[in-house]
């Protein structure tokens, strides 16, 4: 008595899509966990300014499977503050890059968990 060659093919696919649903679930978990850091260390890493809302407008929003970080109170600046941009005297303002350094660590440390993740 052995197995049929369709109970094995069955067996595979079942054993893929059982590790396939357990990676996405991990996956799932760990870009909400880097997502949040994110906003959170932009929060902590922007220009104040006179109000601080801009600093403080960071959020996570969902779209999709996708997690966006955006400014939700002054999405306008994120632009204008992270690039130099004309003054009304004729001068140019000094960039304050706060968001690409966030990115840069965030990109690394996601793709850090990812390989530590699958390699479990």
């Amino acid at each position: 008595m052995g197995i049929k060659g369709t109970q094995l093919a069955n067996e595979i696919a079942k054993s893929l899509r059982q590790y396939t649903s357990e990676v996405e679930k991990s996956l799932d978990e760990l870009k909400g966990e880097v997502s949040k850091e994110a906003a959170e260390e932009l929060k902590s890493s922007s220009p104040v300014g006179a109000t601080g809302k801009y600093a403080k407008g960071w959020t996570v929003s969902k779209i999709g499977t996708s997690l966006v970080i955006h400014n939700k109170t002054d999405y306008q600046l994120t632009h204008l503050l992270e690039n130099t941009h004309a003054l009304r005297n004729g001068g140019r303002s000094k960039p304050l890059p706060h968001i690409g350094p966030v990115h840069d660590k965030v990109i690394e440390k996601f793709e850090r968990e990812v390989e530590k993740r699958l390699s479990q």
